[in-house]
């Protein structure tokens, strides 16, 4: 009886242990408790402490609740990089299994059932530029740019440059954006659009 009545909380794309003591009218430490067997023997799967998802729904979720699960894992950030692009449909590189999000915490990996989600630590200067579009924190298609070449110029991103349609972007406000930036990363904008100068 109490899985039939779990199975409510599919409604919701995630779960905590205050949402199942809730439903349950039980004690939070006793919802706590059923959670971590519930993770243990595969019915749910922990997101991280205190968040959960069914393992029966996870298996068919669709792209934009993955990235309300990636703005979830590490607060705050936004989806970014090549996910953003992808998602603005300006790559024609088909990114699957993984997200990409910038944050200024850390940056970190998250693995959870085949599904990896990258956080890429941001200094707190160039985290901005980044809207709500529905339920999601996600970069502008020009900040998404410009986060990626950043850290390709620091060695720490690879990307396929061929692949983006650099025609969907706004080049005024790429230049905008990057007025704060390194002048390592200005010249590598410039090189990729093959302009005179954007800085």
């Amino acid at each position: 009886m109490k899985y039939t009545e779990l199975q409510l909380l599919q409604a919701k794309l995630y779960f905590s242990p205050e949402d199942v003591a809730d439903l349950l009218d039980t004690k939070p430490a006793s919802a706590k408790v059923l959670c971590t067997r519930y993770a243990k023997r595969g019915i749910f799967i922990r997101l991280k402490r205190n968040f959960y998802v069914f393992a029966q729904r996870w298996q068919n979720l669709a792209r934009d609740e993955f990235l309300r699960i990636a703005n979830l894992l590490q607060v705050p950030s936004y989806i970014s990089f090549m996910s953003a692009l992808s998602y603005y449909q300006i790559t024609t590189q088909v990114q699957r299994d993984f997200w990409e999000s910038a944050a200024v915490k850390r940056s970190i990996k998250f693995d959870i059932r085949g599904v990896s989600f990258n956080f890429y630590k941001l200094k707190k200067q160039f985290y901005f530029d980044f809207i709500k579009q529905g339920d999601i924190f996600i970069a502008t298609p020009e900040k998404a740019l410009v986060d990626a070449v950043y850290l390709y110029s620091l060695g720490k991103y690879k990307f396929d440059i061929s692949s983006l349609d650099l025609g969907k972007l706004d080049k005024k406000k790429i230049k905008r954006i990057l007025k704060i930036y390194p002048a390592k990363t200005k010249a590598l904008i410039t090189k990729i659009w093959n302009t005179d100068k954007l800085g």
